[in-house]
């Protein structure tokens, strides 16, 4: 409509134009001009409005037809059941009626859905259990796969929480600290076959050797240690166990070691950051079989034990973890006889060697008679000086020496001492008040 119209405005305008040259000819040759002058106006006018008519109704056109057309963008649709069930219909539908089309196709757009891609992942490492349990992992290895975290907070920690000392867990009729001499200990003899009342211990500690004699005033000589403490154990993961498996981790073989009663008294909670046995050649063994334990059981390394760890371990790399069947305990004996109680060798251990004499050995300056000239004052100084060392810390019977501060005792070698196990505790001020002074840090 609105082009026809603007044609028609164009040619009335292209008609005017010889009508009015023809007007102009005939005014000029004085003739009468006037009506076809009206003839071009008019046809001038006409053309004009028509022209602005048809530009003014031309824009109105396209918005209906872009409003038609529409339905013709979604037929290229994905893949779908519903598009794909549908294409030779859609070609006969857009023909017959153009306008229901956007109807069927709508559907369509909603019903496929994006693409979804499934996540990948990479593969978590895991690690060989059995190789583990067998003793072929390195220490090292075993060592960056526990947990790391802090400790948690000792409240509600007891030694009743993990059941029984010495409960018979393996049900062979003997107390676990008689397995464990019987198994650690050599020329065991015993009064049943269960009891050990005698033996010798090669402490791996110390490396010393003990004779070990059941007494009430000996039998504490020889202690067995739980590698991992079971104070320790309660702050990396065994406040969270049932009480069986407490039980089971406090009578473990394992986790268990017999050893000299000092040193166990002086390693108290401590893991490896705080506290490793004085004999050096034991040491990659001793964190070793802390990790096999601390595998075994799920329990974490705290930061400065992980990295006290592998510090050690560096020195060591072919280290590989304690097996189940190294620490088994024997089967008793109830054939083994019992020791004669008097026995002169292993009533009482040997006594210490005698210390060295001092040197230079000190002379005692025997009052002369009548010297020649008298002897200078301070000429009697150094033979008396040395007869009076400097004095020695305190030690009484069966205890450590005592010191005036834990840093010195530290510095000497010994320490920690802990709250109603030890006496020396009491000599010392527990600044953070956990139960335990003079802690290597």
């Amino acid at each position: 409509m609105g082009v026809a119209l603007r044609v028609i405005g164009v040619l009335a305008l292209l008609a005017a134009l010889p009508v009015g040259v023809i007007a102009v000819f005939q005014r000029l040759r004085g003739r009468r001009a006037k009506p076809v002058a009206r003839a071009t106006a008019g046809l001038a006018a006409g053309g004009v409005v028509l022209l602005i008519i048809g530009l003014v109704v031309a824009p109105a056109r396209p918005q209906t037809t872009t409003t038609a057309d529409p339905p013709a963008t979604p037929s290229p649709v994905p893949s779908s059941p519903a598009a794909t069930s549908s294409p030779s219909a859609a070609p006969t539908t857009a023909a017959a009626a153009p306008v229901p089309a956007p109807t069927t196709a709508a559907p369509a757009v909603t019903a496929a859905p994006p693409p979804v891609t499934a996540p990948t992942s990479k593969p978590v490492p895991t690690r060989d259990v059995k190789a583990v349990s067998a003793g072929l992992e390195p220490a090292a290895a075993a060592l960056l796969a526990l947990p790391v975290k802090g400790r948690a907070a000792k409240t509600g920690y007891s030694r009743d929480a993990f059941g029984p000392a010495w409960a018979d867990v393996d049900q062979n009729g003997c107390d676990t600290r008689d397995d464990v001499l019987r198994r650690d200990l050599t020329a065991t003899a015993g009064s049943s076959g269960c009891e050990v009342a005698t033996g010798t211990l090669t402490d791996p500690y110390s490396g010393t050797t003990i004779r070990f004699t059941r007494g009430v005033d000996t039998s504490s000589d020889v202690q067995i240690d739980h590698v991992v403490a079971l104070s320790n154990a309660w702050q990396i993961g065994a406040f969270a166990w049932p009480t069986t498996e407490r039980e089971q981790f406090a009578n473990d073989p394992l986790n268990l070691l017999a050893v000299q009663g000092r040193l166990n008294s002086q390693k108290g909670d401590g893991d490896a950051a705080t506290w490793l046995p004085p004999a050096t050649g034991i040491r990659c063994a001793y964190v070793a079989r802390q990790v096999a334990v601390k595998t075994k059981y799920r329990l974490w390394a705290t930061p400065p034990e992980r990295a006290a760890t592998a510090h050690l371990l560096t020195g060591c790399p072919s280290q590989t973890l304690p097996t189940e069947a190294t620490s088994a305990v024997p089967a008793p004996n109830p054939g083994a006889k019992a020791a004669p109680p008097a026995d002169p060798v292993t009533a009482s251990p040997p006594p210490p060697p005698p210390p060295p004499p001092p040197h230079p050995p000190p002379t005692k300056p025997t009052p002369p008679a009548p010297p020649p000239r008298p002897a200078p004052r301070h000429t009697h100084r150094p033979t008396t000086k040395p007869t009076s060392p400097a004095p020695e810390p305190v030690q009484s019977a069966g205890l450590d020496p005592r010191f005036s501060t834990c840093k010195a005792a530290i510095a000497a070698g010994y320490g920690p001492y802990t709250q109603g196990v030890d006496p020396e505790y009491d000599w010392y001020r527990d600044s953070d008040h956990d139960g335990i002074d003079c802690e290597h840090r």
